[in-house]
């Protein structure tokens, strides 16, 4: 018998306010666990609690499973079960993905069907309500074996606040050398402070996310610059 969405969001809410750590395993056999949450923990313990399913882990045992966000990418390309981030902002207990590339790690979170996210966030915030839009997801999941519903109100997608992360050809700037500054000052070495987005910059930005309990990603977008001191 599927299990409806709506019971996996309301485990998730009854553990607002507990901690997070990048990496913490959550004992996916034990329902008292309150933390620490990694971000892939917390959405797989929440499904599994819910529905007895195991989804995003590896191995598929739930006494040794580990759950990671390339792990929920690659199972939801495997199951087809991926859809447009518009959509899944509609879709209570849907999940929102941006999955890992090379040297940044990934984030997951559950859409409330409105707008925000019920997500284990960041050392700083804990697992916390926020909100989905104007945030880099690459898509919904919605979790074979799992009953959904499309929220009556839609809410307006709006797509993420620019970022500043590693490309091709390199991305030079005066917010770059500001950034680059910010961090020599706060002893995160840059290298040359020469206005381009390198792999230096890049690793001195995820040291300095980890230090001040952000989304270790190594792309600065609004909550990097505001810690840095860089938003007006």
């Amino acid at each position: 018998m599927n299990q409806s969405a709506e019971q996996i969001l309301d485990i998730a809410a009854a553990h607002l306010g507990e901690p997070y750590r990048l990496g913490a395993r959550a004992p996916m056999l034990d329902p008292t666990w309150k933390g620490p949450w990694d971000c892939a923990e917390f959405v797989s313990w929440c499904v599994y609690r819910a529905s007895g399913l195991l989804y995003g882990v590896k191995p598929e045992d739930p006494m040794l499973a580990d759950a990671y966000t390339g792990y929920w990418s690659a199972q939801a390309q495997r199951d087809h079960a991926t859809i447009a981030v518009a959509e899944a902002m509609t879709i209570p207990g849907a999940v929102l993905l941006r999955a890992p590339q090379a040297g940044k790690i990934g984030h997951i979170a559950f859409s409330d069907g409105t707008g925000g996210t019920i997500e284990a966030h960041s050392s700083t915030r804990g697992v916390i309500r926020h909100t989905a839009a104007g945030r880099r997801w690459d898509c919904g999941v919605l979790v074979p074996g799992i009953e959904y519903f499309r929220t009556e109100l839609t809410p307006a997608y709006r797509p993420p606040e620019p970022v500043i992360t590693v490309t091709r050809p390199l991305t030079r700037g005066p917010t770059v050398k500001r950034v680059q500054q910010a961090l020599t000052d706060r002893q995160f070495p840059v290298g040359p402070i020469d206005g381009i987005y390198g792999p230096q910059t890049e690793h001195a930005v995820s040291l300095f996310q980890a230090a001040y309990g952000l989304v270790a990603d190594g792309e600065v977008g609004a909550l990097t610059l505001e810690a840095l001191g860089l938003v007006e």
